[in-house]
């Protein structure tokens, strides 16, 4: 491809557990059509009040540990004042201001320019909506 800017949306489904899903794999696809050997950035946006993107190790069970620990800062009660949904859904809209929904990322050579351990990751934790859209945007 030829344009300086090309974009896409990802359908994902989280499911009815907190989660994390890596999207690695799918950024990497975007990149070999968008970026065609070119350096330029790749931004990862989830246009959801109660989502976010984190590049983290997964599998090693860091991407556990990240649950476990936003589920300590933000627990599932009725302290929140955002009350809709399932009990304790109020954290969920506090989210992405410690996880936010976005990252941008260097791209060299048409290649995601990530750590040897690093993942591109949505966090999820809203149990009440399992479909998400991530858009994927690379400029260069």
């Amino acid at each position: 491809m030829s344009s300086a800017f090309t974009t896409t949306v990802l359908q994902i489904t989280t499911g009815s557990t907190e989660t994390v899903t890596d999207l690695t794999p799918d950024c990497e696809q975007f990149l070999a059509r968008a970026a065609s050997g070119r350096d330029g950035l790749l931004n990862i946006f989830v246009p959801h009040a109660t989502a976010g993107i984190a590049v983290l190790e997964t599998g090693a069970g860091s991407d556990d540990d990240l649950l476990a620990t936003l589920h300590t800062l933000l627990p599932a009660d009725n302290r929140w004042q955002h009350r809709h949904g399932t009990p304790g859904h109020g954290r969920d809209h506090v989210l992405p201001a410690l996880v936010p929904p976005h990252a941008t990322l260097p791209v060299i050579a048409g290649s995601l320019e990530l750590g040897t351990w690093q993942s591109v990751c949505l966090v999820d934790t809203n149990v009440d909506n399992a479909d998400r859209r991530v858009r994927l945007s690379f400029l260069g």
